[in-house]
This record gives C-alpha cells, sequence and structure tokens, in this order.
C-alpha cells in the first residue's frame, strides 16, 4: 500500500465537450493547422483511414485527401489569404473575408496569429455566423427539395 499512497487520488469527472462554440474552435484549428503545413510544404498530403472490401473481407486502408489552399495571389501580386470554416469564408469585417500579405512566406506566421486568435475565442462571433448563413441555405434546399416532390 506504500506505492499507491504515493499518488494522487482524484474525483474522475468526464469533461464533455457539448459546448459548440468549443467544438467549432477546434474544427477551425485543425483546419488551420492543415493550411499552416501546406504553406510550409507544397506537397503536403492528409491521409484519412477508409474500410475496402475485397475478395479477402473488409480491411482497412489510408486513403489520400487533398487539401485546398486558403490562399491565392492577385494580379498585383500580393498574397489574399481567405479563412474558411467549411466551405465558406469568414468574414472579419463587413464584407470583408480576404487577408492582404505581402508573400507566400508571412502564410504560416499569419495562420498561427489567427489560430490563437480562435483559440482565445476572437472569431467566435464571425464563425456563428457562418454557421447561421450555412444553416440558412441547408433548410431552403430542403424547402426546395420538398416542393419539387410535391409538383408545386
Amino acid at each position: 500500500m506504500n506505492i499507491l499512497s504515493k499518488l494522487k487520488v482524484v474525483e474522475y469527472i468526464k469533461e464533455t465537450n457539448s459546448n459548440p462554440i468549443t467544438q467549432r474552435r477546434k474544427k477551425l484549428i485543425a483546419k488551420i493547422d492543415e493550411q499552416i503545413m501546406l504553406s510550409q510544404d507544397a506537397n503536403y498530403i492528409v491521409t484519412r483511414s477508409k474500410w475496402v472490401r475485397d475478395a479477402d473481407g473488409d480491411k482497412k486502408v489510408d486513403v489520400a485527401r487533398s487539401v485546398k489552399r486558403w490562399w491565392h495571389t492577385n494580379t498585383a501580386g500580393n498574397v489574399i489569404l481567405t479563412i474558411r470554416y467549411g466551405s465558406k469564408p469568414v468574414e472579419f469585417a463587413d464584407g470583408k473575408c480576404g487577408i492582404e500579405l505581402g508573400s507566400e512566406s508571412e502564410l504560416a506566421d499569419t495562420l498561427a496569429l489567427i489560430k490563437n486568435a480562435v483559440d482565445a475565442g476572437e472569431l467566435d462571433d464571425n464563425i456563428a455566423k457562418v454557421v447561421a448563413v450555412k444553416s440558412s441555405d441547408k433548410r431552403l434546399n430542403q424547402a426546395r427539395k420538398s416542393q419539387s416532390k410535391t409538383g408545386k
């Protein structure tokens, strides 16, 4: 019993991540990490596991998934970075969702700065606006589908 008495024993309370704001932050931070890796290595590839059925039965296979860049170079030679939540751009001000950089060498530092802002909760309202737009788009699409099925 001497060995176990050296341990600090506490009550186990499972922390749930049911808070949607925390989940959104984690999702966006994971995508920003992918963009940081892509900015440092143009050949960066993300792999995911997939179950495939063949003659021997089911087996797990790693499949490459492409990562789309969140930036492009405009005609003036500046790099325009857009932060995306899902497929929708996140607005930083009314109608402004791009961040202008001087060159691609600034991408990793800027993405790290934005990642810190997301972790601190500075973009929670901006992400919530994107989610609200996505949900209203989904409702509109469902309404259109139901109208087309009924023939109205």
